[in-house]
């Protein structure tokens, strides 16, 4: 009987050891369960089925409390101290940059800490046409919102930005300093950009477009950089087909040559500020101004607008022409008609203008 009661005495132990074992695992499954389905809430996207974007400024050396509180304002996640918390666990608390971004509320947390860690920001492009003055392009800029338009002049004035290749002895009569320079081409930025940030950037493409095989070619030619591309901004504006700009170009490396003044239309209007729609008349080209071709031999003082690589070839490698004359031919094609004498220009006048 004493054995018997003993057998059941451990039995009853060893069960009540078992229970307990069984509820220990059980609430250690639980509580996991809890965890990690809390864990999946906090941490995953407010909405998986939302891909709508929502726009987020992170201004600079915002903290990455700041930053959470941002997002949790925008709806693109759950829990601001979990993303404080996990954005340590990882190691980034304080690598997080500064940007305007694109999140959706069906991103988890670890890729809206991806993007914010690699800097992908939300960029912006404009385009600048080949020809456009710093008039034009501080217009267009000033359209899009990316400059405030009379700081940009102001700042293309600055003796900082003046390029290395302008003649200081030139400065006094020439208007814009960096006419010419402003490389058109079409431009990436971010929202932090400045006026400056911009100014530099097309400054800076000039230079590389601009390379070592170029400025060799200009001194074949007996031309500093300068003096190349006023050139190419007279044949920018006078060319309207693209295989013509060689024999312009042609054209007015013979009249260089000879002594001849250019007689450009476009140096005239950059004086006047008016565009080609706007016809010359006989007084327009008496304007008092070291630009006008037509009164003063050789090149103007400086560009009369911003060429392009083109137009900068062009100048560079003019075509074996003998020509020393052109005109349009105003039929709507933008195609000259070129010739060697005066006499067979005079000829080409009365035939293509009326």
């Amino acid at each position: 009987m004493f054995r018997l009661r003993a057998l059941l005495k451990a039995v009853t132990t060893r069960s009540r050891a078992l229970n307990l074992h069984v509820l220990v695992l059980v609430l250690v499954l639980g509580v996991g369960f809890l965890v990690s389905h809390y864990l999946h809430i906090v941490l995953g996207p407010v909405d998986p089925t939302d891909g709508s974007e929502v726009e987020v400024y992170v201004p600079p050396r915002s903290t990455t409390a700041a930053i959470a509180g941002l997002l949790h304002r925008a709806g693109v996640i759950n829990d601001p101290l979990a993303f404080r918390l996990l954005a340590r666990w990882r190691g980034v608390d304080g690598l997080l940059k500064a940007g305007e971004y694109r999140f959706s509320r069906d991103m988890a947390m670890n890729e809206i800490i991806d993007k914010l860690v690699a800097g992908e920001v939300v960029t912006y492009s404009f385009t600048i046409p080949e020809g456009y003055t710093l008039s034009l392009i501080a217009d267009k800029l000033s359209s899009l919102g990316f400059v405030d338009r009379e700081r940009f002049v102001a700042l293309a004035h600055d003796p900082s930005f003046v390029p290395e290749f302008v003649p200081h002895d030139a400065l006094d009569v020439i208007p814009h300093p960096v006419e010419g320079y402003l490389f058109p081409d079409t431009y990436v930025l971010t929202r932090e950009a400045t006026e400056e940030d911009i100014l530099r950037m097309m400054l800076d493409r000039f230079r590389e477009v601009f390379n070592d095989e170029m400025r060799q070619r200009a001194e074949e030619l007996g031309m500093t950089v300068h003096e190349v591309v006023t050139l190419a901004s007279i044949i920018e504006a006078e060319a309207r087909v693209a295989a013509e700009r060689p024999i312009i170009s042609g054209v007015y490396h013979n009249r260089l040559r000879i002594g001849m003044k250019l007689d450009a239309d476009p140096t005239v209007r950059y004086v006047l500020d008016v565009g080609a729609e706007r016809p010359l008349f006989r007084k327009d080209l008496e304007v008092d101004s070291p630009y006008n071709t037509y009164r003063n031999a050789g090149l103007p003082p400086g560009p009369i607008n911003n060429p392009g690589l083109a137009s900068i070839e062009a100048a560079l490698y003019p075509a074996d022409v003998d020509y020393l004359y052109f005109v349009s031919k105003g039929d709507g094609t933008g195609e000259h008609a070129f010739s060697e004498t005066y006499a067979e220009h005079l000829q080409n006048l009365r035939k293509y203008q009326k």
